[in-house]
């Protein structure tokens, strides 16, 4: 039975017939593909993308110069330094991440306490050279000031979680 089975389908050309009915099975639903320069797709609120550090509403930076990240990142990527202010807490001078030895693990972003440091939605951010890739304290905060507003719904969404 098996022969004449396998002789029959070989004959009637079984695999071409499948594959075209396969063919015109999807050839009339809606394509799952998006045109992606020009459509995104949907991003979780937990996509871990460009790092930024936030801002409080009033505009004082709030990276508290812990050093949590920096100790807790297996890549050793992050650099702080810090300096005393005149109430004895602590700000920091200097906050660089090399992105080019950066995992994208999100250790850094549990690590902090007051939600400073976070993985932003931007993963458009391809550079033409390596010294582009190496993030100061300025550009983090101007990536913060920039995705503030999805920032702060993602990290909304994500409370039920931490």
């Amino acid at each position: 039975m098996g022969k004449i089975y396998r002789s029959f389908w070989f004959i009637i050309l079984g695999e071409l017939c499948s594959g075209m009915f396969l063919t015109l099975k999807y050839m009339f639903k809606k394509p799952v593909t998006i045109n992606y320069q020009f459509e995104k797709g949907k991003l979780s609120p937990r996509f871990r993308g460009e790092h930024a550090l936030r801002r409080y509403p009033n505009g004082e930076e709030r990276c508290i110069a812990c050093k949590l990240c920096e100790a807790v990142c297996p890549a050793l990527a992050i650099t702080i330094e810090s300096e005393p202010r005149e109430d004895n807490s602590r700000r920091t001078t200097r906050y660089d991440i090399d992105m080019t030895k950066c995992i994208y693990c999100g250790l850094c972003e549990e690590a902090c306490p007051v939600d400073a440091i976070v993985q932003g939605p931007n993963y458009e951010f391809a550079k033409e050279s390596r010294e582009e890739l190496f993030y100061d304290k300025e550009k983090l905060l101007e990536n913060g000031d920039r995705w503030e507003s999805v920032l702060s719904k993602n990290i909304q969404k994500d409370k039920q979680f931490r």
